[in-house]
């Protein structure tokens, strides 16, 4: 009988899927790549990643049969960057309507002075209210790389500030999403990941 992986990660041809599997290894986690949709469905854990284009991405999941496997889910699921930005309502980057699992919408952010867009660096979190986010400290510094935010709302578990307040990360029953990413985190990053393991 096949063992049950610790994290499967949908493989849509979108993402850094290495750097994703590199931290994995560093934390001793098992994981499988995947887009067959039988196999995410019986999935112990799910990650989705993502890099890019929003509009793009959707296609992809779309074309893969993977959007209403999505939404479908029950064990945890872990959204990545645009992967957490895909299971808002709405993403203005290609005016894309995306997965609906939260009911927010994606913005670009705003033209500030002495605010540069990109958002690229390490930054802070803090308001942190999740088991995924059990064991970090207020102020913890995660790395960023993202043009569009989520705004705070119902479903806000850890806020950042790069000009203006954003959701840094959201969760909503199973479903949880990191605008940041841990896997470019450090011990930070490595920290949520394992917390990720332990939801049920």
């Amino acid at each position: 009988m096949k063992q049950i992986k610790d994290i499967t990660i949908i493989d849509y041809d979108t993402g850094n899927l290495e750097s994703i599997c590199y931290a994995l290894d560093r934390i001793g986690a098992t994981y499988e790549l995947t887009a067959d949709p039988a196999i995410i469905q019986n999935a112990h854990r799910v990650l989705l990643p993502g890099v890019g284009e929003a509009s793009t991405a959707m296609s992809d999941l779309k074309g893969k049969g993977l959007d209403s496997v999505i939404k479908s889910l029950t064990q945890p699921v872990l959204g990545i960057c645009l992967g957490m930005q895909l299971m808002c309502s709405h993403s203005e980057e290609g005016d894309r309507d995306c997965l609906n699992i939260f009911p927010n919408k994606v913005i670009k952010f705003p033209l500030m002075e002495k605010i540069k867009v990109p958002h690229v660096g390490w930054n802070t979190i803090s308001g942190l209210k999740s088991p995924l986010l059990i064991d970090l400290a207020e102020n913890s510094y995660v790395y960023f790389t993202h043009s569009y935010y989520v705004e705070k709302n119902e479903h806000t578990i850890a806020t950042c500030n790069h000009g203006i307040d954003f959701s840094a990360c959201i969760a909503y029953n199973n479903f949880y999403g990191c605008q940041f990413h841990p896997e470019k985190s450090g011990e930070i990053g490595e920290t949520i990941l394992r917390n990720f393991i332990q939801l049920s």
